[in-house]
């Protein structure tokens, strides 16, 4: 039996720039941290010959070719496994949060995987193989960031090259400033699911087209990313709350499914009870909503939980995707 996990991730600056159709023409950029929620995979070997998975649903099925599940389906396509396998997934958040769940849920089956056929795969490999299920093969309209990040694990500055290639740059934070900006973060469910694939798919054709707002758009993301990088390693968190804010009026402007009126009040009664700014996690649209608030955190609880709204606790981690157990 062999327990793999990988966690997901909260991207700090820079979202969106890491599709192909943009970064293969102006190089994109991200800074992502993970948090201590995680995709867990369970992998065994069957007693029968049958196939039998375990998520949401539950599958029981004698070929690859019949799994309905498209990353279960693919990934045993890849890995080659025909058979005689059980595998369980389960996770600490819901899919669909803006958390990157599904890249982190792929992560976590290929390194279980591997490690179940005894072959070793490298950090990146295991980075890129990720990529190719979801981007390639699967055709996902969705960038590098999430698979990468609940790889790697940490706070990580990502470079997309236009060749396709992606340089790490670990963050040159000090622990003190880390557990400032930990503690001044607040992460509140919406109750909303989305699909991330839908909304930058929109995005996708229209970089493709040099739609000139959109290309604006991610360059200025480009660059608050970068810029929020730097006061990072500057110790100037406090600046934070004003660039997030900058960056989700930004980002807003990218697609009109990003945001709603539901989403817009909730953060106008956030801005007025203490948050200096704050983003919907993800692609938008639902899932998460990150916010930074230096003081006064219990008014700005109070204020949203008259939308039933309530804080999901997280810590930062530094670990990445791993096995937890195998025998």
């Amino acid at each position: 039996m062999i327990i793999s996990r990988a966690p997901v991730r909260l991207s700090m600056g820079g979202g969106g720039t890491d599709l192909a159709s943009f970064y293969e023409r102006y190089g994109g950029f991200i800074l992502a941290v993970t948090i201590n929620k995680y995709v867990y995979i369970l992998i065994n070997k069957r007693f029968q010959k049958s196939i039998r998975l375990s998520y949401s649903k539950t599958e029981i099925v004698d070929s690859v070719k019949d799994i309905k599940h498209n990353i279960f389906r693919e990934v045993l396509k890849h890995l080659d496994i025909k058979n005689q396998i059980e595998i369980v997934s389960v996770a600490d958040v819901p899919s669909n949060c803006g958390l990157g769940t599904s890249s982190a849920f792929t992560v976590a089956l290929l390194n279980g995987l591997f490690a179940y056929k005894r072959n070793y795969i490298s950090l990146e490999k295991l980075a890129e193989e990720a990529c190719h299920i979801e981007i390639d093969v699967l055709k996902e309209p969705i960038g590098k960031q999430d698979q990468y990040a609940s790889v790697f694990g940490g706070f990580n500055a990502y470079w997309f090259n236009r060749d396709g290639s992606v340089n790490i740059e670990p963050l040159k934070i000090r622990t003190e400033v880390l557990n400032e900006l930990q503690n001044n973060l607040l992460l509140f469910y919406l109750e909303k699911e989305r699909s991330a694939s839908k909304i930058l798919k929109v995005q996708n054709i229209k970089s493709k087209k040099d739609d000139e707002n959109v290309i604006e758009r991610l360059k200025k993301i480009k660059d608050i990313g970068i810029y929020t990088k730097k006061i990072f390693e500057k110790g100037k968190i406090d600046e934070f709350g004003e660039i997030l804010h900058q960056h989700w009026l930004t980002k807003k402007g990218l697609s009109e499914k990003i945001s709603d009126s539901y989403i817009d009040e909730i953060y106008e009664v956030s801005l007025k009870n203490g948050a200096l700014g704050g983003k919907v996690v993800g692609a938008g649209g639902g899932g998460f909503l990150l916010l930074y608030c230096p003081k006064n955190k219990q008014k700005l609880i109070n204020a949203l939980s008259k939308f039933k709204l309530i804080p999901t606790w997280f810590t930062f981690e530094f670990e990445g995707a791993k096995k937890i157990f195998s025998n």
